[in-house]
């Protein structure tokens, strides 16, 4: 079941005092960024993200779910409501997320 755009919007407001956010649609889903790197996405309306230490340290007892068939597992976050944690989790999760690769020129 694709995801809403509902849930991507309030998701999306709900990160709206973190300046540097962005997402791209990618197959019924959407890809979430903070400063051009990768932290998670909305996957059949749920939260998904990354499993760095940062994440697991702030949400010790998230669930492990996989966005999709196939892929590795990420951490649910339940706690959509509290903007000020979502701000804290992401600006946390920041330095351990991999830097974008870059596209080689043709």
């Amino acid at each position: 079941m694709p995801s809403t755009k509902d849930y991507l919007d309030f998701i999306l407001e709900q990160l709206s005092m973190l300046e540097g956010v962005s997402h791209r649609a990618m197959m019924g889903e959407y890809i979430l960024y903070y400063r051009d790197r990768v932290f998670g996405g909305i996957y059949d309306d749920r939260f998904l993200v990354k499993p760095v230490n940062a994440a697991r340290e702030l949400m010790p007892d998230a669930s492990l779910e996989k966005p999709y068939d196939g892929a590795k597992a990420m951490l649910m976050v339940d706690n959509v409501d509290d903007r000020e944690f979502l701000m804290r989790l992401i600006t946390a999760m920041y330095d351990e997320l991999p830097e974008p690769k870059r596209r080689a020129k043709k």
